[in-house]
């Protein structure tokens, strides 16, 4: 019974990419949570003492929550997506895209989090950039039986 749920869930890539995105956000604020709970239990910061977008711990860690805050920013429109053509029993319009948004995002958070020059700047827009077009087409194909 396991063996074919597990088959079964594998053979829906939306389903999969669902849960990696999910898994890489939560994987970012697990990383923050460990930056930030070393810190307090070493005794080098107060429990209370953090600023929101990590400027005040270091240039790194203002980095990762960018990149968190930027993954659960797109969520709303590529996890949203993804969840609405699985409850809509839809997922063909994003079983051929999803994995590339999820490779898009996790390209995204790791040039974010390696540098802010110019160069990788530029190349997380372009990943940035491919998780919005792949959206812009999945709704325009899930919204023109509509029109």
């Amino acid at each position: 019974m396991d063996e074919m749920l597990g088959q079964t869930f594998l053979n829906h890539t939306t389903a999969v990419s669902l849960l990696l995105y999910i898994a890489w956000t939560m994987v970012l604020v697990t990383i923050i949570f460990g930056l930030r709970s070393y810190l307090v239990l070493s005794g080098k910061r107060r429990v209370n003492s953090f600023k929101a977008d990590g400027q005040d711990v270091s240039a790194f860690a203002e980095r990762l929550n960018r990149a968190h805050g930027n993954s659960v920013e797109s969520f709303v429109f590529a996890g949203g997506l993804m969840l609405f053509t699985i409850a809509t029993n839809n997922t063909a319009v994003t079983d051929g895209l999803a994995g590339y948004v999820v490779a898009a995002r996790i390209a995204q958070s790791l040039c974010h989090l390696v540098s802010t020059s110019a160069l990788m700047v530029q190349a997380r827009f372009v990943f940035f950039l491919i998780q919005v077009v792949i959206c812009i087409i999945w709704l325009m194909e899930l919204l023109t039986p509509l029109l």
